[in-house]
């Protein structure tokens, strides 16, 4: 255990490293990208700043020198200096940084031989790199005649104004980058995540590996367990107390497989007993019968009347009971095919009443149809199990008594209803009519000639139709049983179907 939890620790601390040192790598990409664009931002900020700077100290230029020219130097230079310029003779050479000629063909002072230089304070007196900058002077050199002119702008206020906006927008910018820092750190882990529940699930299955190698014996021991295990002894089961952990669900599943398998054997058994048992009598009668002529009925007439009559009985009833028998080995081998159609069942509960009233005068049928109820399914099929519940009827109904039949629809089903006002069943053998060979009277069965097979087949159809029964009885009062199935829609008229019914 502690091994384990050791394990655990180490692999969950392993994992938080790499998930830690993952996280700090995306997120210094991403800060180092979006430092990038801010970088390239206040670049970008800056030539528009110190552009639109130049383009108004030219501007001013260009309307003074419109304004008054250079010809009379003493109104000028007053004008210039009202406005904030300076002119000034000078000679042809100059100091300060030259503009490229590419700058300088952006400007708006459109004059041959102008010359554009920026000067700054230079590095040798006691002023501050700001101070300065701030002190810097843009110079256009210009020839009028014979001589050279000076226009200076001082550069100060509107620098001073730049820098102002320039540092508004830096402090934006360390605002949003300090915060993208929480927020990129939340958005990496949770992208991060899968990967991370990945190696969780990587570890895990390391470790179970790792368990399942060490467990090998444990494995061993359960497989000769199982080898063991015979038909007759399926009642028996693992150990599941006793085995490993990460054994426990194995030996679980297959206590569970032994038993569903021994229900199977269990069922099987008893299916072939009453199966026996149902041929044993009939097998018997006839035996007794054909004694019966060997010993009397060569020379009796009434005797072997009666002999033949009774051997005529037996074989139908074998004949039925072998019949049933193979339906239900086919339907438990699926190889019963269904064909199936849409059809009303109203038309199928009256040829069953019909049939029912030729060879049963001595019950009153009646019947209720709320038509039209279309179902799709196997006809045969669905007849074969109403007349199942019909037969099941007559047996169990005196006299005189009356068996309804009724069919209707409830939402999207089909209900079909077989009652009649016989014995009724006792309510603890409800659940099991429709288990094979069960008799809740097996006096009555043996009078009535069933075989308790029936039902079960009657059960086969409707499961296989997508439906189900529903049972209710009372004894002395009656028995009411339902088959509910899937509705299903009118199928189209055909041509001349429709000109019959015309």
């Amino acid at each position: 255990m502690n091994k384990e939890t050791k394990l655990h620790g180490s692999g969950s601390n392993f994992t938080d490293r790499i998930r830690f040192s993952l996280a700090l790598k995306l997120n210094l990409r991403m800060l180092g990208m979006l430092l990038s664009v801010f970088l390239s931002l206040n670049l970008l900020l800056s030539l528009l700043l110190v552009g639109s700077t130049l383009w108004k100290a030219e501007s001013g230029a260009g309307c003074l020198l419109a304004a008054y020219g250079l010809s009379e130097p003493v109104f000028t230079d007053a004008a210039a200096a009202a406005t904030g310029y300076q002119i000034r003779a000078v000679e042809d050479g100059e100091e300060g940084l030259l503009l490229p000629p590419f700058f300088q063909s952006l400007l708006p002072l459109n004059r041959a031989g102008v010359r554009r230089r920026l000067v700054i304070p230079g590095t040798g007196t006691n002023q501050r790199l700001d101070e300065r900058v701030l002190a810097a002077t843009y110079h256009l050199t210009l020839r009028e005649g014979d001589a050279w002119y000076r226009i200076s702008y001082a550069l100060g206020p509107e620098l001073r104004l730049s820098l102002l906006i320039l540092l508004i927008f830096l402090g934006f910018e360390l605002l949003y980058f300090f915060g993208r820092i929480r927020t990129n750190t939340r958005v990496i882990r949770r992208t991060l995540q899968p990967l991370t529940e990945m190696a969780e699930a990587a570890r895990s299955i390391q470790q179970e590996m790792s368990a399942l190698r060490a467990s090998g014996a444990g494995i061993k021991r359960l497989a000769g367990v199982i080898s063991t295990i015979d038909p007759k002894q399926l009642n028996r089961q693992l150990s599941v107390e006793t085995t490993q952990e990460e054994l426990k669900d194995l030996a679980a599943a297959i206590n569970d497989l032994l038993y569903r398998i021994r229900q199977a054997y269990q069922s099987q058994v008893r299916f072939v007993a009453d199966a026996s048992h149902e041929l044993r009598t009939p097998i018997s009668v006839l035996q007794g019968y054909a004694n019966l002529l060997d010993r009397w009925g060569k020379h009796d007439e009434q005797t072997m009347q009666e002999a033949i009559d009774a051997i005529k009985s037996e074989t139908e009833n074998m004949k039925i009971l072998v019949e049933q028998l193979l339906f239900l080995a086919r339907g438990d081998n699926e190889t019963i095919h269904l064909e199936r159609t849409a059809f009303d069942c109203c038309k199928v509960v009256e040829e069953i009443v019909r049939d029912a009233r030729l060879i049963d005068p001595v019950h009153t049928y009646e019947t209720r149809l709320a038509g039209p109820a279309w179902i799709e399914a196997d006809q045969q099929l669905i007849k074969q199990a109403l007349r199942v519940l019909v037969d099941n009827s007559i047996k169990y109904t005196p006299g005189g008594g009356m068996i309804r039949l009724q069919v209707f629809k409830e939402e999207e089903t089909v209900k079909i209803q077989v009652q009649d006002n016989g014995i009724g069943i006792p309510p603890e053998d409800v659940p099991r009519i429709f288990d094979r060979f069960y008799r809740s009277d097996q006096s009555r069965a043996r009078k009535t000639g069933g075989s308790g097979l029936g039902l079960a087949i009657a059960r086969w159809i409707v499961e296989h139709h997508a439906g189900h029964f529903e049972v209710i009885s009372r004894l002395e009062i009656g028995t009411r049983i339902s088959i509910i199935l899937p509705a299903a829609q009118k199928p189209p008229v055909m041509a001349e179907d429709a000109s019959e019914e015309l």
